[in-house]
């Protein structure tokens, strides 16, 4: 198992909606980095943070699950579509994504503010210059397990959800 943290604007797109939709694509990532990472590397069962970018605060609320592995975004291939990329061809698709399904919501917002100040997630990439407008990130076991336990620490996850 692989673990990830996806990025959205929960004005645009939030932990809450996906709770009502239960899965859901995630679609429109316009980064040839983040594709690659959906398209090549995302498995089904990989767990991913849901991180709430341009909020505040801005940081992680909760917990998903890949459902389903990379495949054409479709939004690429309709021009009424926000997404739509003139250059994608059904043959030659340019942009894929991949389905998650909610798992958990935490009880707060886990803010990127505190995980800076976590000694072991210095090498993430969340906290890599450069890379913080990637909408998807790839995070090691170790960053996974930190962010774990400071969410149970900080009683954010609640008590039935603690065995992810």
């Amino acid at each position: 198992m692989a673990y990830w943290l996806i990025k959205s604007n929960p004005s645009c797109f939030s932990i809450e909606d996906l709770q009502r939709a239960g899965t859901e694509m995630w679609d429109g990532v316009r980064n040839y980095r983040a594709r690659n990472f959906m398209r090549d590397d995302m498995k089904i069962g990989d767990k991913a943070f849901f991180y709430h970018s341009s909020a505040k605060p801005s940081g992680i609320a909760g917990i998903v699950t890949i459902s389903k592995t990379g495949y054409p975004d479709t939004t690429q291939f309709h021009p009424e579509h926000r997404h739509y990329d003139p250059k994608a061809t059904e043959d030659e698709p340019r942009w894929y994504m991949v389905d998650v399904t909610f798992e958990q919501a935490f009880m707060d917002i886990l803010p990127l503010a505190q995980l800076k100040f976590l000694p072991t997630l210095e090498d993430s990439l969340l906290l890599r210059k450069g890379c913080e407008q990637l909408t998807i990130l790839p995070l090691e076991p170790k960053h996974w397990n930190t962010i774990i336990d400071m969410a149970e620490e900080l009683n954010l996850i609640p008590n039935e959800a603690n065995s992810i």
